[in-house]
């Protein structure tokens, strides 16, 4: 595709979106990032756009461009309902006027609680609030892809890790930065049960492999997530071996999360997405790897390379 079109960055500056530059820069593709501060990189174009403004969004699109919705929101139940459904009919909608393709990074909230292994074809049974968020989303997607109103992909990943993921992921919060300055690790309610983690680095190739494969359109697809998924406990154990420190951690339960919420918004929000730490949760994407032949980064080398790059940017 080099040469041929640009890629245009809906959301720019979050880690999935860097590492998606990274790839595209090393593929010598054109590339715009858009975001409300406007934040670029050497090598690219950069453009200011508030995503639930139509106007805005429709003028940064370009006309037959490929166009990556990788935008992340306040983790707020009220800012994701009055915004995302605005986000995602300006980004369709301006995408359709200018004969635009649009890659949609989604996450797996909208599933719920899953028995056994996440796949694509695993129901739609969201079982919070922004699950019920995710869902319809997406399903307005689905249903314009269906209709042959827009040529589209989703790509849903689990959980991430990796580089640039130092902002919000609970990964850096509670082991990476918390192990790295001398503390004990942190998780989530369970360390026992399996948790699947995608690797940021893995994102950027892939989605630009789905962006440029024509057969990849008008589908869902998982990008590679390693398997099995480790516990908590495992998790933690090779980090700390990679960092020098002890694998110490202490567990952060359900009770202490909501009591937390009443002092602290942020802890509210995260307390009705806990069922994805109390229960084995296991993201499966053969699909992708048996189309692509790709295998996804093992644990042990991705968590090697998280803290390599966290060092290197002097992050930890």
């Amino acid at each position: 595709m080099n040469g041929t079109t640009k890629h245009i960055i809906l959301g720019a500056g979050g880690a999935v979106s860097r590492v998606l530059i990274d790839e595209l820069l090393s593929k010598g593709e054109k590339i715009k990032m858009v975001s409300r501060s406007g934040f670029g990189m050497k090598g690219t174009e950069s453009a200011r756009a508030n995503l639930i403004d139509f106007e805005e969004t429709n003028n940064a699109i370009e006309e037959s461009s490929t166009v990556y919705l990788t935008a992340g929101l306040a983790y707020n139940l009220r800012v994701w309902k009055e915004s995302w459904p605005k986000i995602m009919q300006n980004a369709i909608t301006a995408c359709k006027a200018k004969n635009a393709r649009l890659i949609f990074f989604d996450n797996v909230y909208l599933y719920g609680k899953v028995d056994g292994i996440m796949t694509e074809d695993s129901p739609i049974n969201p079982c919070s609030k922004k699950g019920e968020v995710r869902a319809d989303i997406a399903g307005y997607l689905m249903s314009e892809m269906k209709d042959g109103n827009i040529k589209a992909i989703i790509a849903r990943a689990a959980d991430f890790y990796g580089p640039y993921s130092d902002r919000t992921s609970l990964p850096f919060i509670f082991v990476f930065d918390r192990m790295a300055n001398g503390r004990k690790a942190q998780w989530l309610i369970n360390d026992k049960v399996k948790h699947s983690y995608t690797y940021t680095g893995d994102c950027g190739k892939t989605l630009y492999l789905l962006a440029t494969t024509e057969s990849a359109y008008d589908q869902v697809w998982h990008l590679p997530t390693a398997s099995p998924p480790l516990t908590g406990e495992e998790f933690i154990a090779i980090a700390a071996r990679i960092l020098g420190v002890s694998p110490s951690r202490s567990l952060l339960s359900a009770w202490k999360i909501k009591l937390a919420g009443i002092f602290d918004k942020q802890s509210r929000e995260v307390h009705e997405m806990l069922y994805q730490n109390k229960y084995d949760y296991v993201f499966g994407s053969s699909k992708f790897e048996k189309f692509f032949d790709f295998t996804p980064t093992p644990y042990e080398k991705g968590l090697e390379e998280t803290i390599n790059h966290f060092r290197q940017r002097g992050v930890i």
